[in-house]
C-alpha cells in the first residue's frame, strides 16, 4: 500500500498465497512464493500510485507475527518451509515446558504465555527435525549449519527486510514475539536460547521499529530502481496499534483479520496480567524508551468466517451480513472457532471447534450469525480480562477486514456495552507501517501530525436493551465443552 502524507492511500495491491497443512494442526507457508508476491504487490501498488520507485520517501514492513522462517544466508533461499503462527506441532513441547515449572519465568522474562503459537518452539524444531527444502544436499545438517553461522532465522519481517537489503535485522514488536527475548532488558534470553537450543549465529540484529538509522536500502538495479531506505517494521497488531494513533496509555484497539488481537498502550510501563493476556512490546522509537502493551490474542475470527466458505454454507464473506440479519437470534446456537486451540485468556492449545445447541431446526443463516456473535464474545473475553488487569476499556477502535461488516461492529458494541470506532482508512495495519517509516525519514515531523490524519467514519453506540449480552455466560460453557478435545 501507498500512502500519502494525509494517511490516504494512493494505490495498492493484493495477493493470495498458499496455506499448507501437511498433517493435522500443521501450518505452512513458502516463503518464497511470499517474496514473490511481495514483488508483484510492490509493482502493482506503485503503478496504481503512478509513481516509481524514487518516488518513495521510505519503506515499513508489517507482517503476520510469529511465524518463522530458516534461511540460508548464501544462497538467500529457505531451507525448509515456514512454520506459521498458528501451526500447533509443538504443543507437547510447551506441555513439557508446564511440567518442568518453566512458564512462570517464561512469562516474568518474555512477557508471554508459553505456547505453541510462539517461534521458539517452531525453531527448535526446524533445527532438529526440518526435512530440508534440498534433501539431496551433502555436508553438515540443518543444526550444524545454524551453528556455523550459515543460516539465518527471522519472522517474516526479518525475511522480507533481507530479500529488499541484504540486512539481518527485526524490530522490537517482533522479537517480542519469539519467546526469546527479555522484553524488559530488550535483548536476546541466553537462559532461553539455551532452553531451546538456538545458537546466536541465526539470531538477527534487534532495532526500533521506526529507526532514523535505516535498516538499509533497496538495490538501486533491483526491485525499485532506487536506493530507498526501508526504516520501519512492525508486527501487524503493534502497527495497528500504532496507525490507529494509540499512542498514550489506556487507548485501545482491536484488529480482526485471521485472528483478532486487542491491544492497549500501557506507556513505558511493561504491566504483567494476572488474567492470561500478553505484555508486549509495542513499538520504539529511535532514542526513545519503549511503549508496552497488553494484548488479547484471539487464533480464530476471520478464519471461521472463511471457514463458512470452505464448507459451502456462504459464497462469499459479504454474504455473512445479509444472513446474519434475516434472524432475531442463532436459536440456542453456539459456535467455539477453536481450529488451533484457544488464545488468551483460556490457552488451550488442545481446545478444537465446536458447535453446541443445534436442532432440526438449525438453517445456515443459524450457524452465520453464531459465527459473527463468535467474533463478538471472543473480544468480550479479552476486554473483561484487560478490564481486569489494567482497568476498563471506555471505547474500542477497530480496524481489518472483518470490520466491513457493519452487523457485526454492532454486535460487537451491545456485546461490549462500550462505543466500537470504526476507522475511514480500515488498513490500519499498513497506514501504522507507513507512519513509523515517514517518522523516521522526516515526511512527517511528529505524532501530532499523525493524529490530525485520524478520520473516523463510523462509531456503534452499543444498545442497551439489545440481547446479545445475555448470551455471553452461554457462551463461556460453551468455551468449556471445546477445551482439551485433541488428544494427539
Amino acid at each position: 500500500m501507498v500512502f500519502d502524507r494525509a494517511g490516504r492511500v494512493v494505490g495498492s495491491a493484493y495477493e493470495t498465497h498458499e496455506q499448507f497443512y501437511p498433517e493435522p494442526g500443521w501450518v505452512e507457508h513458502d516463503a518464497v512464493e511470499i517474496w514473490e508476491n511481495t514483488v508483484a504487490v510492490v509493482r502493482d501498488a506503485l503503478e496504481a500510485a503512478d509513481c516509481a520507485g524514487s518516488d518513495l520517501a521510505a519503506i515499513g514492513v508489517t507482517n503476520q507475527r510469529e511465524t518463522t522462517v530458516l534461511w540460508d544466508r548464501e544462497t538467500g533461499e529457505p531451507v525448509a518451509p515456514a512454520i506459521v503462527w498458528q501451526d500447533r506441532r509443538t504443543t507437547e513441547r510447551v506441555e513439557r515446558l508446564e511440567q518442568e515449572g518453566r512458564a512462570p519465568e517464561i512469562r516474568r522474562r518474555t512477557g508471554l504465555e508459553p505456547d505453541a503459537y510462539f517461534s521458539a518452539t517452531k525453531l527448535e524444531w526446524l533445527l532438529e527435525e526440518a526435512d530440508p527444502i534440498e534433501p539431496d544436499r551433502s555436508g553438515p545438517g540443518v543444526r550444524e549449519r545454524a551453528e556455523a553461522g550459515d543460516l539465518a532465522f527471522g519472522t517474516i519481517d526479518s525475511w522480507l527486510v533481507w530479500k529488499l537489503t541484504g540486512e539481518h535485522v527485526t524490530d522490537v514488536t517482533n522479537a517480542s514475539r519469539t519467546m526469546l527475548f527479555d522484553v524488559h532488558e530488550l535483548a536476546w534470553d541466553d537462559d532461553l536460547l539455551a532452553e531451546f537450543s538456538v545458537p546466536h549465529a541465526v539470531l538477527p540484529e534487534v532495532r526500533p521499529s521506526s529507526d532514523e538509522a535505516e535498516y538499509g536500502r533497496t538495490d538501486p538495479d533491483g526491485l525499485l530502481g532506487a536506493a530507498v531506505p526501508v526504516t520501519a517494521a512492525l508486527g501487524d497488531q503493534q502497527a495497528a496499534l500504532f496507525g490507529q494513533c494509540c499512542f498514550e496509555a489506556g487507548e485501545a484497539k482491536n484488529t480482526y483479520g485471521t485472528g483478532s488481537f486487542l491491544l492497549c498502550n500501557t506507556g513505558t510501563e511493561a504491566v504483567e496480567s494476572d488474567h492470561g493476556l500478553l505484555t508486549t512490546v509495542a513499538f520504539q522509537r529511535s532514542g526513545e524508551a519503549p511503549r508496552y502493551a497488553l494484548e488479547g490474542s484471539v487464533f480464530v475470527t476471520g478464519a471461521a468466517v472463511e471457514w463458512l466458505t470452505d464448507v459451502g454454507l456462504v459464497e462469499e464473506a459479504a454474504e455473512t451480513e445479509r444472513l446474519a440479519r434475516s434472524v432475531d437470534s442463532p436459536d440456542g446456537v453456539y459456535f467455539v472457532p477453536a481450529f488451533t486451540g484457544l488464545g488468551a485468556p483460556h490457552w488451550d492449545g488442545r481446545a478444537r471447534g465446536t458447535i453446541v445447541g443445534m436442532t432440526r431446526g438449525t438453517g445456515r443463516e443459524h450457524l452465520v450469525r453464531a459465527t459473527l456473535e463468535a467474533i463478538a464474545f471472543q473480544t468480550r473475553d479479552v476486554v473483561e480480562a484487560m478490564a481486569a488487569d489494567a482497568g476498563p476499556v471506555e471505547s474500542l477502535q477497530v480496524d481489518g477486514g472483518a470490520v466491513k461488516n457493519s452487523f457485526l461492529c454492532r454486535l460487537q458494541a451491545d456485546a461490549l456495552g462500550v462505543p466500537v470506532v470504526r476507522p475511514e482508512v480500515d488498513e490500519t495495519t499498513a497506514l501504522g507501517a507507513a507512519y513509523a517509516a515517514g517518522l523516521a525519514v522526516g515526511y512527517w515531523d511528529d505524532l501530532d501530525d499523525l493524529r490530525a490524519n485520524h478520520r473516523v467514519d463510523r462509531t456503534f453506540d452499543p444498545d442497551p436493551d439489545a440481547a446479545v449480552a445475555d448470551r455471553y455466560d452461554r457462551w463461556l460453557e460453551a468455551v468449556e465443552r471445546a477445551k482439551g478435545w485433541a488428544a494427539d
